[in-house]
């Protein structure tokens, strides 16, 4: 993660600090945010910029007669807030801080054109690694302090997985020691295929109150790792620290397992995009479940094991006979009972999850979040065959099976929660993608959102592909602004509302290159510009508004000023 110095300075023009020195001589910085500075009439010089949402700042001074408050442009809406991911191993496995200079080199640097935080995963593999109740949150401690000093805010993610077998992931970070090693005297701890192979990714939602980890259910040990969180940064709780996102699966994902890379488990079935995965419900305690089921259905012949015409990891849906077109299994009374179950108990274990994350953090200030997969290829399909092998029972109308919005349950949960839903593909469009995977990233986010607006629930947008070309930001700033002003509207899921905010992937080395840095820098400006609704009755020189003088070059172009 070598940044260049260079970054630490920022970019001319886009924000400012206020530098002080305290009781300690420490250097304090003070970011006033993104603005432009103003002369008076005698050539005094001050910084007009955004210090409202943030705090502090210099709204309503005036320098030589100039009314700095005329300069800030004034919103009916707030705009989109921009966030970005850290490295995944920003902390080491050995509990480390990695290169903690060019880290605060980046955190300054993205403090200075306007972002207002950063998403960080807290990993149980690392924190918790020494055994049972060993917290170890040095390194968290002392980013976090970084990140405090710039004035950024954090979304902090409960990473209850291990990295390093799926897209994206380019570092290896396993569960704890002793919890693999309780995997081995209870094999049926991890998610199972129908070849036998447990993924040890994540725990299996079966055995969420298994007692199996010395002593403890997989739900206490996550809540107790979450209370130590909470003690440990119980100053920062509501201020710096302002959402927590838990964990639900894979790669902090409410979903099964369902198309693993397996990088680091070369033995295992490996899935390569686009195929349809598989069910993810062989493990004892899941058989049980699904026996149980189908006992209570009137159909004791349906509860021996999952679905055994659905190919395997790389089949494209035409080649099984679950997922076909035109007379699959899905589409038949077997098939809706089983989809309906192995469903169910995934949105099962996301209420548990939130349930227990919403009573840790209880009057603490934070937003809480759970993360939805962008499962889209095989989306324009009747059957969405990678959503269902993945946990979602979303498909279009069958002979038998109705219509079904896979995602309305999970978003429900949320609001029974209070709960933000987060998820990707913003800067997606179907063209992106082959024709003959029938990928649909724009219907899958537009459903998401609708749900979501149906039901009132926040929703927060990320990217799937690290990209900083001009198509990309154009389609994520758009997304992220919304349809319309109409709540009403928003409420019946006709249109999109905004989203709560956005997070972009990924805080590396690139992202910090010269020419992708002044990209970034462009979108962050525009982000502000473009996602938020201005109040054009604030008047300006001669009684005229002056709403949109304050913008950007790109973004009057955009938006045809």
């Amino acid at each position: 993660m070598a940044l260049g110095r260079s970054c630490a300075r920022g970019v001319a023009g886009t924000s400012a600090r206020r530098t002080t020195r305290g009781k300690t001589g420490r250097v304090k910085r003070t970011r006033v945010g993104v603005g432009r500075w103003c002369v008076g009439e005698r050539g005094e010089r001050a910084w007009s910029g955004d210090s409202g949402a943030r705090g502090g700042g210099m709204r309503g001074r005036a320098v030589g007669g100039v009314d700095l408050d005329a300069y800030e442009p004034k919103y009916v809406r707030e705009p989109v807030p921009v966030y970005v991911m850290l490295p995944l191993n920003v902390v080491t496995n050995e509990g480390e801080v990695d290169d903690r200079a060019g880290l605060e080199r980046g955190l300054r640097a993205l403090s200075e054109i306007g972002v207002e935080g950063v998403m960080i995963d807290v990993w149980w593999g690392i924190v918790e690694r020494n055994g049972p109740k060993k917290y170890d949150w040095a390194a968290y401690r002392e980013i976090i302090d970084m990140i405090k000093a710039e004035g950024l805010k954090v979304q902090a993610v409960m990473s209850f997985h291990a990295c390093g077998a799926n897209v994206g992931d380019v570092v290896e970070i396993p569960l704890p020691d002793w919890v693999l090693e309780a995997g081995e005297k209870d094999a049926d701890l991890f998610f199972t295929d129908q070849y036998g192979y447990r993924n040890p990714e994540c725990i299996s939602l079966w055995a969420d109150n298994a007692l199996t980890l010395a002593g403890r259910t997989p739900m206490n040990t996550y809540k107790d790792f979450m209370v130590s969180f909470k003690k440990t940064f119980k100053e920062e709780l509501g201020t710096t620290l302002t959402e927590v996102a838990v964990g639900c699966g894979p790669c902090g994902e409410l979903r099964y397992p369902a198309y693993p890379e397996n990088k680091f488990a070369q033995k295992a079935s490996q899935w390569r995009f686009p195929g349809i995965g598989e069910f993810q419900c062989y493990d004892q305690r899941a058989l049980v479940s699904l026996a149980r089921a189908a006992s209570e259905a009137g159909h004791i012949e349906w509860g021996g094991s999952g679905p055994h015409d659905t190919g395997g990891y790389n089949n494209l849906p035409y080649e099984t006979g679950f997922f076909r077109y035109d007379g699959g299994s899905w589409d038949s009374d077997y098939g809706h009972f089983f989809l309906e179950w192995y469903s169910q108990e995934l949105v099962n274990h996301g209420d548990r999850m939130l349930e227990m994350t919403k009573k840790v953090f209880k009057n603490k200030g934070v937003t809480l979040a759970i993360k939805c997969a962008g499962v889209h290829w095989w989306y324009n399909t009747r059957s969405h065959a990678a959503e269902l092998t993945a946990g979602y029972f979303n498909t279009r109308a069958g002979n038998m099976t109705p219509e079904r919005d896979g995602y309305a349950p999970i978003v429900r949960v949320c609001q029974k929660h209070g709960a933000r839903l987060n998820f990707t593909c913003v800067e997606m469009y179907d063209s992106d993608h082959p024709w003959y995977c029938y990928c649909g990233p724009e219907g899958l986010l537009r459903q998401i959102r609708s749900a979501c607006a149906r039901f009132e629930v926040p929703f927060a947008g990320e990217n799937a592909l690290c990209r900083f070309d001009q198509v990309a930001f154009d389609k994520i700033i758009k997304n992220c602004a919304g349809e319309g002003n109409d709540e009403e509207m928003w409420r019946e899921g006709t249109i999109l509302p905004p989203m709560a905010c956005f997070t972009f992937l990924r805080f590396n080395s690139e992202l910090f290159s010269p020419g992708a840095f002044e990209s970034f820098r462009i979108f962050v400006q525009r982000m502000r510009d473009e996602t938020g609704l201005l109040d054009t009755s604030v008047p300006g020189e001669g009684g005229k508004s002056s709403a949109g003088e304050h913008i950007s070059s790109e973004s009057r172009v955009q938006l045809g000023l």
